[in-house]
């Protein structure tokens, strides 16, 4: 039903920034002022810099994405520097198509990611105000690691882990397109 594949030089910016606007408009009218909310294309395009950003397609519809990073050293959360996990985010799906299991698609092919890369784990920051995605996350083995607060955020954020099976080749990390 959906296509899956990385973000290619020949994509649109501007088509993923406009897909995350629609993918966020709900938290946004919760008050959650998410980055992705309003971001605009050059945002876009700098957190999906050095991560593999994946794409879903229905037919000539973008109708999803994720990125996935390597850990992330700059970070202002410690959680995102540790060397033993990867980090995702910028995960949306179109409103009109939640609930035919892409987001489960995105999430499995970003930890699959993950595992190919060597991680032990992965982590994503979420608003600890939109329990429906706190309680998602943990139905797909998430647990809170620590509480967050971003400075240019007015809401309370968590960090949530995942441990990660071994891959069955378990490899030496390596840059994002690698593999």
């Amino acid at each position: 039903m959906f296509t899956l594949r990385p973000l290619t030089e020949t994509d649109s910016i501007e088509q993923l920034t406009a897909l995350l606007h629609r993918a966020y408009a709900g938290l946004a009218a919760m008050g959650l002022r998410y980055t992705a909310v309003d971001q605009s294309a050059a945002v876009t395009r700098r957190r999906i810099a050095d991560g593999l950003c994946l794409l879903a397609w229905r037919e000539d519809a973008l109708v999803g994405t994720i990125t996935v990073h390597h850990p992330k050293p700059a970070s202002s959360c410690p959680q995102f520097r540790q060397p033993d996990g990867a980090v995702l985010m910028q995960f949306g799906v179109d409103p009109v198509w939640r609930g035919y299991g892409l987001g489960s698609q995105l999430m499995d092919a970003a930890e699959d990611w993950a595992r190919r890369q060597g991680y032990r784990r992965i982590r994503l920051d979420t608003a600890e105000p939109a329990a429906h995605l706190v309680a998602r996350y943990a139905k797909r083995g998430y647990r809170v690691e620590a509480p967050l607060q971003w400075p240019d955020k007015a809401y309370a954020s968590v960090v949530m882990v995942k441990e990660l099976q071994a891959a069955s080749a378990a490899r030496t990390p390596t840059r994002a397109g690698a593999s």
